[in-house]
């Protein structure tokens, strides 16, 4: 199921996200979906990024940072 991003800081470039048990995808805005599974990204990865997800904060920073280039 597709979920809006809180975006509790404001200033996020994430727009939805979308979890799915061994994945996440993620909308940036501009409207492109990227996912991130175990198999590219990581098992640690993609639970970070599930977590940040839920909480609705940090999440385009996270994937800065370490994912940036590990999506399928």
């Amino acid at each position: 199921m597709i979920s809006i991003y809180k975006n509790l800081g404001g200033n996020s470039g994430v727009r939805a996200y979308e979890i799915m048990p061994a994945s996440i995808r993620v909308q940036f805005d501009g409207g492109r979906w990227y996912s991130y599974s175990y198999s590219k990204a990581g098992h640690m990865h993609v639970e970070n990024m599930k977590a940040l997800a839920l909480r609705g904060i940090g999440l385009c920073s996270y994937i800065q940072r370490n994912a940036k280039y590990l999506y399928d």
